[in-house]
């Protein structure tokens, strides 16, 4: 097949992507930036004394439900997360990417996936039990651990969100971001403010992520799982660090960014 007609039917496949799946992505854009906006407001009270609450998604998650209608607005954000899914399935399957970014966009749609389904348990009125994300990562850590060369495994995946964490965050920092951008459509200030809080949110996203995996590492180094943290006590380590609570708060004004970048990337991303 010439490269000619593959483009061709490259481009036929990309249509329905485009025009069907669009909504759906720029849905799960704005729940992701909901959930980010809301995790780092949690993350700023803590970092200011006031830790009651977790700041995770489950945290995120309770903050919804104590508002009017706050149900109505968890089957919403269900709703937004399952179009996230559906958008990068989509990516994954028809999509004209090469095939790392496929296999990439078949990661988080699994991801969003389990996102919107923990939501919709919660909505549902099963999901107040659970121990947020903090108990998910111990769990999934005594478990991995359970298998032949667990504390291998386990390593391993610690050291993949590590590495992934810091990709995220060079790559913001970098604004490969603005490529994915309909710059043209923002105006000077948008496009600099938009730009602004892409790098910087997705800067304190990627540090988020790899700290989580510092610690499944210590966690398998040590064979302890419970010193696996998920995002709550990852963000908490940080106000124990010499930096103290400045990087906490720091970092949780990042995440609060970033959800404000996701809501610019639901209205001017190219999808």
């Amino acid at each position: 097949m010439s490269t000619h007609a593959f483009g061709r039917r490259a481009g036929r496949a990309e249509r329905p992507l485009r025009e069907v799946m669009g909504p759906a992505g720029r849905a799960g854009f704005t729940a992701r930036g909901i959930l980010y906006l809301l995790v780092g407001f949690l993350a700023v009270r803590i970092a200011v004394g006031d830790g009651g609450t977790k700041a995770d998604r489950q945290g995120a998650l309770r903050q919804i439900a104590a508002q009017p209608f706050g149900t109505a607005l968890l089957w919403l954000l269900a709703a937004g997360l399952a179009g996230m899914a559906l958008w990068r399935g989509a990516k994954a399957l028809l999509g004209g990417d090469k095939a790392g970014k496929r296999v990439a966009d078949a990661g988080r749609a699994v991801f969003y996936a389990l996102v919107c389904w923990g939501t919709a348990t919660y909505a549902a009125g099963s999901g107040n039990s659970s121990g947020g994300s903090d108990q998910e990562s111990k769990d999934w850590t005594a478990t991995v651990m359970k298998l032949p060369a667990g504390r291998w495994l386990a390593g391993a995946a610690g050291l993949g969100l590590c590495v992934a964490g810091a990709v995220i965050a060079v790559r913001a920092l970098r604004r490969t971001f603005v490529k994915k951008l309909d710059t043209g459509r923002m105006g000077r200030r948008v496009r600099k403010a938009v730009t602004a809080s892409g790098a910087i949110g997705g800067a304190a996203r990627g540090v988020v992520y790899a700290g989580a995996g510092v610690f499944i590492v210590i966690a398998a180094v040590r064979f302890q799982p419970h010193q696996a943290k998920g995002m709550d006590e990852t963000l908490r380590a940080f106000a124990h660090t010499p930096a103290g609570p400045w990087l906490l708060g720091a970092v949780a004004v990042g995440l609060m960014l970033f959800g404000l970048f996701s809501f610019a990337s639901a209205r001017w991303r190219r999808l």
